[in-house]
């Protein structure tokens, strides 16, 4: 079976040969992509559970199924730990567990710290623990899989509300350009964070609520920039032709209209990327974020505030958000570039 492959039009090959040429934005794509494969594989790189255990000749398989002390020899009908010197002892004695690279997941807490919490770097823990005795890189590891998903799935959201609305009032003008214009004007005026702490006073926010909550007012930030694209694309020859041949409005917006907007919006797509990243740090920090105890970054650098004696916790959380965020900045700055029409245009009349 032969997949199918993607045919690049001539214009779209130039850019993504644009983008490879800026070596910065092209390596730190790289990067970013590798980190999230990490923390998407969190189970397997950071774990309080092995990854296999052989048991008298049995394979088991601890991350998919939970099984009781019992099955391994112990005395008790319980969820099996595995950390145990007594269960391990039994498992070693008729077969081997095979450990993820970090025996520690974001809420294992090490019981064998030789001193109060936070404790520094060490063999056992890479990067130290917090002051709850919590392995800090696993946490970092988590912390990066959910600021990375929730982010992804905010500007997601919010592009493509913010590109339809935009597409509707900069197409249709009028009245809808007019009231829809006042109604963004009074929506994207409302203090945000203010809502929050409202609304975290009503409910208990989780990753959905925070997700609608954000939701909510961050679609308005491509609208501008589409109303425009459309206001001006509304008007071109090639518009007004498929108009007069009888095309439906909407089929005008997704195939003449649209294309020509989502150029420069595509541009702003990473750096919605970044503001996500950092709107759901700042809330994590103050409180009004993911409930208390989820690894988030903002917990961590919280957690770096609260010990200013243990510094190799602001340390982590500065360095993990700075190499975070400068990766993120990279790619939209060569993504930017990629879709610059100036440089096509240069690039056009050099050929011919």
């Amino acid at each position: 079976m032969k997949w199918p492959r993607i045919q690049l039009s001539p214009l779209n090959r130039y850019r993504l040969q644009l983008f490879r040429q800026n070596r910065r934005a092209w390596w730190s794509l790289w990067l970013f992509l590798a980190l999230f494969l990490v923390s998407l594989l969190a189970e397997l790189v950071a774990n309080d559970r092995p990854l296999l255990v052989n048991y008298q000749g049995d394979l088991y398989v601890p991350l998919l199924q939970d099984y009781p002390e019992t099955t391994f020899g112990g005395d008790l009908p319980i969820s099996a730990d595995y950390r145990d010197s007594y269960l391990a002892e039994l498992i070693s004695a008729q077969g081997w567990m095979l450990w993820p690279p970090i025996p520690y997941a974001a809420e294992t807490i090490n019981y064998d710290l030789t001193q109060p919490a936070p404790t520094p770097p060490s063999t056992e823990n890479w990067l130290g623990t917090d002051d709850q005795g919590r392995d800090v890189l696993a946490r970092v590891i988590y912390s990066l899989r959910l600021s990375i998903l929730f982010a992804l799935i905010l500007t997601l959201g919010s592009s493509l509300i913010g590109i339809l609305v935009g597409a509707l009032q900069g197409y249709y003008g009028g009245r809808l350009d007019l009231w829809g214009q006042r109604f963004i004007e009074i929506w994207s005026g409302l203090p945000t964070l203010f809502v929050l702490i409202i609304l975290s006073s009503i409910i208990n926010p989780g990753f959905w609520w925070l997700l609608l909550i954000l939701l909510l007012f961050s679609w308005t930030a491509l609208v501008d920039l589409v109303r425009a694209e459309c206001l001006r694309a509304r008007n071109l020859e090639y518009v007004r032709a498929a108009r007069a041949l009888g095309l439906p409005n909407h089929l005008i917006i997704l195939r003449h209209v649209l294309p020509n907007a989502l150029v420069a919006t595509l541009t702003f797509l990473p750096f919605l990327f970044t503001g996500a990243v950092t709107t759901l740090t700042a809330l994590d920090f103050l409180g009004f974020g993911m409930p208390p105890g989820t690894p988030s970054l903002g917990e961590l650098v919280a957690q770096g505030k609260a010990n200013l004696q243990a510094p190799w916790l602001g340390i982590t959380a500065f360095m993990t958000l700075a190499i975070l965020l400068t990766l993120l900045v990279f790619i939209g700055e060569g993504v930017r570039d990629a879709f610059d029409p100036r440089k096509t245009l240069s690039t056009t009349k050099e050929t011919a």
